[in-house]
């Protein structure tokens, strides 16, 4: 190889290590769909919707990236250290 293609395969490693190891965990997930839902109605932060949508959500680690389900339905994706919450539960 050459140097330039070395350099190129350390920094892909480099970003890959970094991906698996910021995949966001269960508990950032969790956190980040009670502070949706919170954000979304107030009324239901205070009776502790969130925090039972998160209870009842089932994570999914993809390596590099990881979601979170509710009823077969998609909740929150991840990557990087970010989560993401697509549509909190009304």
């Amino acid at each position: 190889m050459t140097r330039p293609a070395l350099v190129y395969a350390a920094i892909g490693a480099a970003l890959t290590a970094a991906a698996f190891a910021l995949n966001p965990s269960a508990d950032q997930h969790r956190s980040r769909i009670q502070e949706a839902v919170a954000e979304r109605s107030p009324l239901a932060g205070v009776l502790g919707v969130g925090a039972l949508t998160a209870f009842a959500s089932t994570y999914h680690p993809l390596g590099v990236a990881s979601y979170t389900t509710v009823n077969g339905r998609t909740l929150s994706v991840g990557a990087l250290g970010m989560v993401f919450v697509l549509n909190p539960v009304k």
